[in-house]
């Protein structure tokens, strides 16, 4: 079966479950509660996150080196901003484990070593020629 298929109908059973089980403890009304106060409390701290993200990014482009990891938890704050933002405690968590710089950088370095291993051995399978050229012309001007 589709992984996508898979989330698009696990996601919702998992939070409608769960959306039960905290409202049959502390009631409707602090559930609901809960859920907007975790979207205004971590879009308010996704903000703030992401301000430390790009400042950390254009301290690196100021020392002319590539912003990778920066940009790369950027789209991680922004994706952790849209989890905090859907209605559920599923999506919660995960979006708060993607907010904070600690888990995050855990997450990312896990992937990071997955994918990587991947393109180094892409690289080493190819055989590129290095070289230099100059332009000579020809008699006629050509």
């Amino acid at each position: 079966m589709n992984t996508a298929i898979i989330l698009i109908i696990g996601i919702p059973l998992i939070e409608i479950y769960l959306f039960i089980k905290v409202g049959s403890q502390i009631g409707a009304l602090n559930t609901i509660l809960l859920i907007l106060a975790t979207a205004v409390v971590g879009i308010w701290y996704a903000r703030y996150e992401g301000f430390n993200t790009l400042r950390s990014g254009m301290s690196q482009l100021v020392k002319n080196e590539l912003p990778l990891y920066e940009i790369v938890s950027g789209a991680a704050i922004a994706f952790a901003a849209l989890l905090l933002i859907l209605p559920g405690f599923a999506t919660d968590i995960i979006g708060i484990l993607l907010i904070f710089p600690l888990t995050r950088k855990l997450i990312l370095s896990k992937y990071s070593k997955k994918y990587s291993s991947k393109t180094k051995t892409s690289f080493k399978e190819k055989n590129f020629i290095d070289g230099e050229y100059e332009d000579i012309e020809d008699k006629d001007g050509k």
